[in-house]
């Protein structure tokens, strides 16, 4: 796929893997993208996960139609993408590998080597000279590595973004980009907000015509669109008024109460209401829906004097992922003495900027006169939140 004059994709779909990282489901596969940049020199970026080696040399070599690549460009050591760099130095010796020095002490831990004799160290505002093409290097730390670059090719305008503007999904699956963009993203990169918002910034100044990312499509229409979302995404605001409900119930007591506060909400005109039980739904799905909305209600039986394993969890997984700044309403469920409540308010404790609702539900065995009148108060006031 040609993606501008003298710059290809080399990338490759994985439909082989189930979880991607070991964590996240991915039933539409993954792809691992690579591109290569020609001119009077070439400069291949990146390589691809170890198990599709041949596949990526085969197309490279169809790409370079007899020609010798003069670089390697690695923007990101995960092993999703450097898993071949050894590989690929070995078949090309004359070739010199391109990164940023953390980049290349990362080498050293994977590869046994750190390519003294055959490397260039880029830093911020540095400039690979193709010819008739111009790299210039983008420093973008913990977006979501240390090591991470970005580069930008000066004369087509393209940004290679390493994982920034990612998502999950093959490419040879249609699918929307904003959904799975939004889990990978919330998943993968969200604690690095403050990170992204710095880089966003230097993005800002210059002529981007199109992102090629180290995973999902390349971006090239509407690129507002793609750009606005991670400014909304890195500065945790939430996209759209609405209440995200993460539950677990055992009995079946606490997800009754669920199902008539999801009812109530939208009776009273909630634009958008999503439910998720977390002993069997996409934990991923439901924390990128968590930032999605402005509003989150957390419903759980007390369990061992705690908090259900599943709930607790998902607790941690907000905590992790620097989940704040939302309204946050507790339901708890028990049969002698519900304690879930006070379990997830410790939970929460590292989330910045909760506003926690009032109005507690507490289900002490099922549903009654004094809970329901708790389940009305706490619906009056996520709507006013809204």
């Amino acid at each position: 796929m040609q993606i501008a004059e003298g710059v290809s994709y080399i990338g490759v779909n994985d439909h082989q893997i189930d979880y991607f990282e070991s964590q996240f489901a991915v039933p539409n596969g993954m792809a691992y993208n690579s591109y290569v940049v020609a001119s009077d020199k070439i400069a291949v970026m990146d390589s691809v996960e170890a198990s599709f080696g041949d596949e990526w040399l085969a197309k490279l070599d169809a790409t370079l139609a007899g020609r010798m690549p003069d670089y390697l460009v690695v923007h990101h050591m995960e092993p999703d993408h450097s898993a071949n760099v050894a590989v690929f130095m070995d078949r090309y010796p004359a070739a010199t590998v391109v990164a940023s020095i953390g980049a290349f002490n990362m080498m050293r831990s994977y590869f046994g080597t750190a390519y003294e004799d055959r490397r260039m160290v880029v830093k911020e505002g540095d400039v690979l000279d193709l010819g008739g093409k111009h790299l210039s290097f983008i420093a973008a730390p913990l977006v979501h590595w240390p090591e991470v670059m970005f580069s930008y090719d000066e004369e087509d305008r393209l940004l290679f973004s390493a994982d920034a503007f990612g998502k999950f999904g093959a490419l040879d699956v249609d699918e929307p980009w904003d959904d799975e963009a939004r889990r990978y993203y919330f998943g993968i990169v969200g604690k690095f907000g403050a990170n992204v918002q710095k880089v966003l910034g230097k993005v800002a100044q210059l002529d981007v015509q199109a992102i090629c990312s180290l995973h999902g499509p390349v971006l090239s229409q509407d690129l507002g669109h793609y750009l606005d979302l991670y400014q909304t995404w890195s500065s945790y605001e939430a996209e759209a008024p609405g209440v995200t409900i993460a539950y677990t119930s055992v009995y079946g007591h606490v997800r009754k109460a669920v199902e008539l506060l999801a009812q109530r909400l939208g009776e009273r005109g909630c634009p958008s209401v999503s439910v998720y039980d977390l002993a069997r739904d996409d934990a991923s799905q439901a924390l990128a829906d968590a930032f999605r909305r402005s509003c989150l209600v957390l419903a759980t039986t007390t369990y061992n004097g705690g908090i259900f394993p599943a709930m607790h969890d998902f607790a941690s997984l907000l905590a992790d992922h620097a989940f704040q700044a939302r309204t946050v309403g507790l339901m708890e469920g028990g049969s002698w003495m519900p304690a879930a409540a006070k379990g997830l308010r410790a939970a929460l404790e590292p989330c910045r900027g909760l506003s926690l609702a009032e109005s507690v539900v507490t289900v002490k065995g099922s549903l009654d006169d004094a809970s329901l009148a708790q389940l009305d108060a706490l619906v009056d006031e996520l709507m006013a939140s809204l």
